[in-house]
């Protein structure tokens, strides 16, 4: 996926697919060692784009905006609370 989209997503988002993309590596890793997978493209390509989440997951924390997103974290978690 290109930065352009990432920039579109919050904080959150960034965060869960940072994790997600991590999990895929060390499956991904871990199939190429044991001789499963010729798979080395799709695991350079994994490389890049865990690169571009956290490059612009780093933007955006500099630039203050995990604050709006742990305040709306905080929010939903007290509205699922009082239900």
């Amino acid at each position: 996926m290109k930065a352009t989209k990432y920039r579109e997503l919050d904080v959150a988002e960034l965060e869960r697919q940072t994790e997600d993309t991590q999990e895929q590596l060390f499956r991904l890793r871990f199939q190429i060692g044991m001789g499963q997978t010729e798979g080395l493209k799709k695991y350079r390509n994994l490389k890049k784009d865990r690169a571009r989440l956290l490059t612009v997951l780093g933007q955006k924390k500099a630039n203050g905006d995990a604050a709006v997103a742990e305040v709306k974290a905080a929010d939903a978690k007290k509205k699922g609370k009082k239900k």
